[in-house]
């Protein structure tokens, strides 16, 4: 919560196939960062953990979105 007693909303999203959200908390700093699938950061976000009042996490869907398929090969 801020000074004027506001409080915002911040989504972390994976923005592509392949890259997925994590979360890593110390005593006092919040960190969700979006990781690609070779394991590096796109980017990062960093919150005061005194300061966050709820962080929900949504699971990935069942079933892909069509931009998330990746064409598989096979041998012929």
């Amino acid at each position: 919560m801020s000074q004027d007693q506001d409080t915002r909303t911040y989504e972390v999203v994976a923005t592509r196939a392949g890259r997925k959200v994590t979360i890593t908390h110390s005593r006092s700093v919040i960190e969700v960062s979006e990781i690609t699938r070779g394991g590096s950061t796109v980017r990062t976000a960093r919150f005061l953990a005194s300061r966050v009042l709820a962080l929900v996490e949504h699971p990935a869907a069942d079933t892909p979105l069509p931009d998330e398929l990746t064409p598989s090969l096979h041998s012929a």
